[in-house]
Formats: structure tokens, C-alpha cells, sequence
């Protein structure tokens, strides 16, 4: 017969049978807590877990001690599974912690918590609700559903975002004023982790800042700011101060989706390296704003030429 972990462990090391449970258990751990997959994958495979376990294994000052701690505290398979399942748990905590999308998690985490509008249910993984909302009430609904209600929120934007010390207060309010509507549309907790990607979503927040050359030949939009280029002149009527504000304005994913705007969704997911229904509302985001901003008083094709060239300047 197989052996099994805890009989595998009896015996002297760790073979096949410790490292198929761990690799179990990984998946187990991810599947009911959203933890994002490890660097270096953008999804959850076998060897994504095998990275996880990995990593556990070979921690400064503890690598492989986890495992016998696991095993001295266990009496049987049954309860050194779930003692390998705590410590993969809090391993992917503190892996999360981390990470951008990690850092801003505990944020609105705190924001919330010090605001009695908002409930945080109890258990794993984190969910938060308003407090007014039915005790026992969950979203379950998709999470695209929850990033456009969030695009439909007009009026707010960060200009200025941190990624340590205190958060400005005007990105702040950005911030809350989403969440509201979200939890209202919502009508039931929803996962931490969830509200954390719509903000991200909405407001480009986690996104680096990759901006890519414009050809010649991919389209009418990289036309205009060659032909303008060519008659580049002072600015009298204020144009450049026009796509400065618009600029300012514009998110990480914004700007580098500016020169595709003839592009559709599924050309802007593969740019942007998001799902196809997160690039589709970035991209009509992006569309609306520009068709908002660009008023009579300035001629838009030369503010979208000032634009594009900002595009150009930042990819140098």
C-alpha cells in the first residue's frame, strides 16, 4: 500500500506522499481564500503550488522546520493535514501582505473598520458589508459586475497615490466613495480581496506604468501627433494646458491604452495584461472621458495630437 504523509514522515523524510499533500492542501487554501498565485504566474497551476511549497520550504530561519513541527504536534494523517494547512494559510498571508494589491487591501481594511457605515463579517476569507445591509446577506454575483458599477461613479479620481505613509486625503474620499456604491449595488458582503480589485480596476492604482512606442503604421490615431509634430508651434490658445489637465487625469492603463483607441477590447487586454471585460471598461472609460474633456473651445484633434505626444515622450 501507498504510504501516507504521516507514515512517509515516520519514517525519515519527505518523500512523494508529504509533498502531494501540501500540494493538495495549497490548492485547497487558494481555492477558499482568493490568494493570488505566486510571482512569476499569472494563474494557479501544480506548479505554481510546488513554487508556494517551495518557498515555505526554504525560508531563512525556518525552511523545512515547519514541516517537522507539522509532524511532532500531529497524532495522525487527519490532524497533520490540518496542522500543514494552517501553516500554508498563514504563509500565503504573509506572502500577500506583500504585495501591492496586498498593502492596499490593508488600507481600506482600516478605513472601513474605523467607520461605522461599514460591518466586517467574521470568518475567512475578510468580507465587508454596510452596516445597514441584512446580517447574513453575501455577494455572490461576478466580479466584473462589481468593476463596472464602480466605472459608473462619476465625479471622483486620484491625482496623487502613495504606496507608503499616509494616504492623501482627496484619494481617500476617491477611494470610499466607491466602495459605498459598490457595497450598495451589492446589497451583501463582499470579499476584501474583490473590493481591493475594483478599486484597482477603477482607478489603474496597482498598474505600472508601461508605456509602449507608437508606429507609424498601426493606425489613424498615430497619424495625428506625427502630423502635428511636424508643425509643432507655440501655443497661443492654451492647447498644451488642455492636455496637461486631461493628462494628469488619466491612469497608468489610460495612458497607455491613448494611442489604441481605434483598438477593441480584446487588442487592449493583451496590452494592458487583464482580463478582456476588465480592458473593456478601462477602454470605455477612457473613450467617455476624453469625449467629456475635449470641449468646443479647443480644437480636439490638435489636444488629442499634445496627448499622444506626451505618450511618445514617456515611452523615450
Amino acid at each position: 500500500m501507498t504510504e501516507s504523509a504521516y507514515e512517509e514522515l515516520q519514517t525519515g523524510g519527505l518523500g512523494p506522499a508529504t509533498f502531494e499533500l501540501l500540494r493538495r492542501l495549497v490548492h485547497q487554501v487558494r481555492r477558499g481564500t482568493g490568494f493570488p498565485p505566486p510571482e512569476g504566474h499569472t494563474v494557479w497551476s501544480d506548479d505554481a503550488a510546488y513554487d508556494v511549497i517551495s518557498a515555505m520550504l526554504s525560508q531563512e530561519g525556518a525552511g523545512q522546520r515547519f514541516v517537522t513541527v507539522c509532524f511532532t504536534q500531529a497524532a495522525d494523517e487527519a490532524s497533520l493535514e490540518r496542522l500543514f494547512l494552517t501553516s500554508i494559510k498563514n504563509f500565503l498571508i504573509d506572502e500577500a501582505k506583500k504585495t501591492p494589491r496586498g498593502k492596499l487591501r490593508r488600507r481600506i481594511a482600516r478605513r472601513m473598520g474605523e467607520d461605522a457605515a461599514y460591518r466586517k463579517l467574521k470568518g475567512s476569507p475578510p468580507r465587508w458589508a454596510l452596516a445597514d445591509q441584512a446580517e447574513g446577506a453575501v455577494w455572490q454575483g461576478d466580479l466584473d459586475d462589481l468593476i463596472a458599477q464602480a466605472a459608473q461613479v462619476k465625479g471622483v479620481g486620484i491625482t496623487r497615490w502613495n504606496h507608503s505613509g499616509p494616504t492623501p486625503q482627496q484619494t481617500v474620499r476617491a477611494l470610499m466613495a466607491i466602495l459605498l456604491s459598490v457595497l450598495q449595488y451589492a446589497q451583501g458582503a463582499v470579499r476584501e480581496e474583490d473590493l481591493a480589485k475594483v478599486l484597482e480596476a477603477r482607478f489603474g492604482l496597482l498598474a505600472p506604468a508601461r508605456m509602449t512606442p507608437l508606429f507609424a503604421d498601426e493606425g489613424t490615431v498615430a497619424a495625428i501627433v506625427e502630423q502635428h509634430a511636424a508643425t509643432t508651434a507655440p501655443d497661443p490658445t492654451g492647447v498644451e494646458g488642455v492636455a496637461e489637465d486631461i493628462w494628469q487625469r488619466l491612469s497608468p492603463n489610460e495612458r497607455l491604452l491613448l494611442p489604441y483607441l481605434d483598438k477593441d477590447a480584446h487588442h487592449a487586454a493583451q496590452l494592458l495584461e487583464i482580463r478582456q471585460g476588465h480592458a473593456a471598461l478601462v477602454l470605455s472609460n477612457l473613450k467617455t472621458m476624453l469625449f467629456e474633456a475635449l470641449s468646443a473651445d479647443s480644437d480636439p484633434q490638435v489636444v488629442m495630437a499634445a496627448l499622444l505626444r506626451r505618450c511618445s515622450e514617456a515611452a523615450s
